[in-house]
């Protein structure tokens, strides 16, 4: 979603903030911006990249010691610059925003009423000028900023400056995520720490009400309640190359071939020699785990894929019934609660608004205990849930998730395993079987992703296309979901999935030779059923394009195209077989001239409803 970095230093700030910029565009904007202070404000906007925002500055010699700046994701009104960030009221005050203010409408009416003139459709604008207004009675900006946000209802992530206080910053959140950079004289404050990454690693959290008046020397927070509070400081694992691009093409490129590291590292940091001790979910999690009589996952989009893999796993290896739901559909249905069911949330960035509310739904409904995974430290959801456990994929910046996915896949299938053990499904023995398998992950997925020439050269016959099917069984049903949406979302290729045996049942309509059918094809008790649902598109004039395994007895032949992965990974295999289907996504996005990292109408971390 929309991005948010702010300075104040005693250096000129707007590389700072126009480097912060770069590294937020992977979030989705369609326009940027930015205001510093200079013997008033200096403001800067444009609609395109933020390339174009910095020619602008470098031909205007803009520059400051005091300065907040922002990558927009249209919602109220369109990308226009008048929509674009920040926003100011009388030339004084300057705001940047994340987030939707569901009472913009009430409050832009008073605020009319109050003389006020507004120059854009945003909800934002109301925020500026609310502050503005109590500005004019305080003369104080923290204590006009902690009116103004008393009377927002919604969710906001905000940086305020004031022409008259040419060293404060203030910075407050409600439902978005926002951080602050601690620098040597110098801070900052960024909704994703990996803007921050060229000028510190050190950072603080805020929670949710939090307000911080942050200067040269010194920052204050205070909470919900105006009571100031510490809150702790962190050091980012990351680090600034981790989001550099290399020798690759696009970071979705990059992305995918990190897999095999991404992987290792994942397991490293859960597996011992023998076995996966329960605690690498949180100290309680024996105890808690061992108790549970089923789980419920919550998640969105590409993470929800992920937990419909993961139905599968929980079910055959711990006994357990397990139901994957979508997030932003699970708050506002009657659902029935069990106070002994495990609520996991699955989220890459934990900063996922509709999965962070369902969190809190199934809290309200008196579920007990919930584990988070994630990719993100210190995020909403990881602090919100009573057990959690980080993959280790690094930043993802492409927006279409490939590491962060099959990251998540290996960890269910540790807790999976830990739930099997607990629950007396899983043996000693066939747990280190288990084990032996995961230490291979890496190098099968290695192997997968030595196919990408040959995928390359598939893709371009998919260029010309419209409409695509996926098509898997099993397990490998969510795998063919998730191939479906990466393809639609960066080639913008019509993509849809089906269990292939459904073909029957509606789908078979579709096919015909101008719709290409993608069919995952493992060698599993399933794939003879696979066989004849794939014999039933051949004889409507369907193209073929398969993925199957070594020891898998295919062959092509006219109309079948076939691509060979590694010999069969048992229930491992939905990781294996996700790999050339984003390859394939991205190789047919690259024949089609799309922009891959950033497709259009899309943002990498969804932080509103």
């Amino acid at each position: 979603m929309c991005g948010i970095i702010g300075a104040v230093a005693q250096r000129n700030v707007v590389p700072i903030l126009l480097e912060g910029l770069r590294r937020l565009e992977y979030r989705g904007y369609d326009s940027a911006g930015l205001v510093v202070i200079n013997k008033g404000l200096q403001r800067v906007r444009s609609t395109g990249r933020v390339a174009e925002l910095a020619a602008q500055i470098g031909r205007q010699k803009t520059h400051g010691h005091l300065g907040i700046a922002h990558t927009r994701w249209a919602t109220h009104g369109g990308p226009t610059e008048d929509n674009a960030h920040p926003h100011v009221s009388t030339n004084s005050i300057a705001v940047v925003h994340n987030g939707i203010i569901e009472n913009h409408e009430a409050l832009r009416t008073r605020l009319k009423s109050l003389g006020y003139d507004f120059a854009s459709e945003t909800d934002t604008e109301v925020i500026v000028h609310l502050i503005h207004f109590y500005y004019q009675a305080s003369r104080d900006l923290l204590v006009a900023v902690r009116a103004a946000v008393a009377e927002l209802q919604g969710a906001y992530a905000i940086g305020v400056v004031s022409a008259e206080a040419p060293h404060q910053l203030i910075a407050a959140r409600r439902g978005s995520p926002l951080l602050i950079g601690v620098g040597i004289e110098e801070n900052f404050i960024a909704s994703d720490v990996s803007a921050l990454l060229p000028v510190t690693q050190r950072v603080i959290y805020l929670e949710d009400g939090d307000i911080a008046d942050i200067g040269l020397l010194g920052i204050r927070i205070f909470d919900a309640e105006g009571r100031p509070v510490e809150r702790g400081e962190h050091v980012s694992e990351l680090s600034a190359d981790m989001a550099e691009l290399g020798n690759y093409r696009h970071f979705m490129q990059k992305e995918i071939h990190e897999q095999p590291r991404a992987i290792a590292d994942t397991l490293l940091a859960g597996v011992t020699t023998h076995s996966v001790l329960p605690g690498i979910f949180g100290p309680q999690a024996e105890d808690v785990l061992g108790k549970i009589n089923g789980v419920r996952i919550l998640a969105c989009g590409t993470s929800f894929h992920a937990a419909k893999v993961a139905e599968y796993w929980i079910e055959s290896l711990a006994g357990l019934p397990c139901r994957a739901e979508v997030a932003s559909e699970y708050r506002y249905r009657n659902s029935v609660a069990d106070p002994d069911t495990l609520i996991l949330t699955l989220s890459q960035s934990g900063e996922t608004r509709d999965t962070i509310d369902a969190l809190i739904q199934a809290k309200k409904l008196g579920h007990k205990h919930s584990l988070a995974i994630c990719n993100v430290p210190e995020s909403a959801l990881v602090r919100a849930s009573e057990l959690k456990f980080l993959t280790r994929a690094g930043p993802e910046i492409g927006v279409a998730s490939t590491k962060a996915f099959t990251t998540q896949l290996v960890a269910l299938f540790l807790l999976a395993l830990v739930l099997g053990r607990l629950h007396g499904r899983v043996s000693v023995a066939q747990e280190k079987s288990w084990l032996d398998q995961l230490r291979e992950l890496p190098g099968l997925v290695g192997q997968a992703l030595a196919l990408e020439p040959e995928i390359s050269a598939w893709a371009e016959r998919f260029a010309d296309k419209h409409h695509a099917l996926f098509l898997g069984r099993g397990a490998h049903y969510p795998i063919a979901l998730e191939g479906a949406l990466k393809l639609k979302e960066i080639s913008y290729i019509h993509a849809e999935a089906y269990p292939a045996g459904e073909l029957k049942h509606g789908p078979l309509a579709l096919v015909d030779k101008d719709m290409p059918v993608v069919a995952v094809a493992p060698n599993d008790t399933l794939l003879e059923k696979l066989k004849s649902n794939l014999q039933e598109v051949r004889a409507r004039g369907g193209e073929l394009y398969v993925f199957a395994d070594q020891d898998s007895h295919f062959s092509e032949q006219d109309g079948l195209h076939l691509l060979r992965l590694p010999s069969h990974a048992g229930p491992l295999s939905p990781i294996v077989h996700t790999v050339p289907l984003q390859l394939l996504a991205y190789h047919a996005a690259l024949c089609k001239g799309t922009d891959v990292d950033k497709p259009r109408n899309l943002a990498k971390s969804v932080t509103v409803e």
